[in-house]
This record gives C-alpha cells, structure tokens and sequence, in this order.
C-alpha cells in the first residue's frame, strides 16, 4: 500500500474507534454516576454498562491490531506481542456478544407475556440472576479464548500478518487447513448466542401480536406502555443482530484474507468494517433508552450553550 492509502485508512481507523469510543463511554459513564448517586444499579444499566465497557475494549484492540499492522508490522514477528493481541481481540469479542445476547434475553423476560411456568419461574427471578448471568459470560469467554490463542502457532502469526512471508510460505500452505479450521470454529461458536437473541427477537414478537389481540388501540393511535416497550426492545435486538451480521462478515473478510497474499488491504478494511458494530450499536441504545436520551439531550444543551457563551 502507498504511504497516501496508509494514512487514509489510519485516520478512518481512529475516526471509528474515537466516536465509538465516546458513545461507549457516555453509556458506561451516565450509569456509573447514577450508581453512584443512588448507591444502586439496576439490571439494565449493568447490562448496558458491561456491554459498552467490553466494546471500549473491542475498538480499542481493533484499533490497536489495525495500527501495528500499518506501521510496525514487524512487531509480529515476535510471537508473544501477537499473542497477546489476539487473546484480548478474542475475549473482547466474545464479551461484547454474550453481553448483547444478555440484553436481548433480558428485554424478553422483562417484557415478554407468556404463561409457561419455566417462562415465569424466570421472569420473577431475572434481576437476581443477571449478575450472576454476566458472570457467566465472562467464564464462558475466558474459555473459548484461551484455547484459540494457544491453537494458533507463532509461524502462522508470522505468516499472516508480516510482510515478509517467503521463508514460511510453505509452512503456511501445509498448516492451511489446520488453521483455517480454527477460524472456522471461532466464527462458528458465535452462532450460538446469536440464535439465542434471534430468538429472543422471534418470541418478542410473537408477545407483541398476542398483546395487540387483547388490546383495542384508540382512534388517536394511542399505545398502550406494554405495546411501546415491546417495539423499543424489538428495535434494540434487531439492530444488534443486524450489525453482528455485518460485524461477521467483516470479521470474515479479515481472518479468511490472512491466507492471499499481499491481503494488508483487505484486512484493513475487514478491521473498518468489523468497527462499525460496536459504534453505531451504542448510540442506537442510548436513543432506545429514555435516560440515557435525556442525558445525551442534557450533555447536547450544555455544549451548545458553552458555543454560544464563546461567541459573545
């Protein structure tokens, strides 16, 4: 690549991560402070401040690998430093999207009506066992990344993400599928929790068609509260499932153009694309939650009023 493109794709890089990054950060920073005032936190804002802090760290990765990958590429050269990287990517990684699913599920017993005593038993518990729930995640993540990090040899590292690949050339060509199987595996656990917010997704609605059935809305189009946080929490899981797909791919992109030569490019805007989940995905939930809009509204006024008052 030219110094022109390099730098080009350098500033979309931090441009990203940067307004990801804020977002994130809002959403972890409005709960904290209310934690803090109220001494409390309640299931939601845990949840939705465990899925931005992982996304802080995700971008910040992201961002990491896609700036040595650029400048210092021979800093892969030394299995350790790429070990390291790829085990946070792929703990970020997995936190991020078990976190997210826990949101959905959390939208659905929250919200969801249905009868079925398991579905009950659950839904009466849910804010006891959210935080054992996240808990969970992070096991669950610690134990899928660990293995994949050490699966991954230091020759395939130096292979795929140096540019000086001749010597392990061969190496690379006999040890591809091996790899690539790894890859594989990695996106192919990722099906789960994405299932479990689909469906989470899919009962949602189903909720939603039998509420309707029982209500009569009015002539103005009133909604009931039920019928409006049915919609929120439809918004709020259907955008992430959208994005994770989008997130997939891109990932996809990135893992599978390791194995073409001269792939830097591709790689890149695998890591550009892969970005744009964990940055649009925050502020589509702080527009789908009412606290957090009124601070972001607050945050904005204030701004504006600081622009104004330098003006005069």
């Amino acid at each position: 690549m030219t110094y022109e493109t390099d730098t080009t794709l350098m500033l979309l890089a931090v441009g990203e991560a940067l307004v990801g990054i804020l977002g994130n950060a809002f959403i972890a920073l409005v709960n904290f402070m209310g934690w803090m005032k109220n001494r409390k936190i309640a299931s939601i804002d845990l949840i939705l401040s465990s899925v931005a802090m992982s996304r802080i760290c995700l971008q910040c990765i992201i961002l990491l690998d896609c700036i040595i990958l650029v400048q210092y590429p021979d800093t892969y050269n030394r299995g350790k430093e790429m070990r390291t990287v790829d085990f946070f990517w792929t703990l970020t990684n997995h936190l991020s999207v078990w976190f997210a699913t826990c949101l959905s599920i959390f939208y659905l017993f929250k919200i969801a009506n249905f009868f079925h005593p398991l579905f009950l038993w659950i839904k009466w518990r849910i804010d006891k066992l959210i935080l054992r729930t996240l808990l969970a995640c992070v096991i669950i993540s610690l134990c899928f990344s660990l293995p994949v990090t050490e699966n991954l040899s230091d020759d395939f590292r130096r292979c795929v993400k140096t540019k000086e690949r001749i010597n392990s050339t061969l190496r690379c060509k006999v040890n591809k599928a091996g790899h690539a199987s790894v890859k594989v595996n990695l996106n192919l656990v990722m099906l789960f929790p994405f299932s479990v917010s689909l469906v989470s997704f899919l009962l949602l609605i189903l909720s939603l068609w039998r509420h309707t059935r029982q209500i009569q809305l009015s002539v103005t189009g009133y909604k009931d509260p039920s019928t409006t946080a049915h919609v929120k929490a439809m918004k709020a899981v259907i955008s992430f499932l959208a994005l994770f797909v989008v997130y997939c791919l891109a990932f996809l992109i990135a893992t599978s153009s390791y194995f073409m030569p001269e792939s830097e490019l591709a790689v890149i805007w695998g890591e550009l694309i892969a970005l744009i989940y964990p940055s649009s995905h925050s502020f589509i939930l702080i527009l789908g939650s009412s606290k957090l809009k009124q601070a972001s509204v607050r945050v904005l006024c204030r701004v504006k009023t600081m622009l104004k008052g330098r003006k005069y």
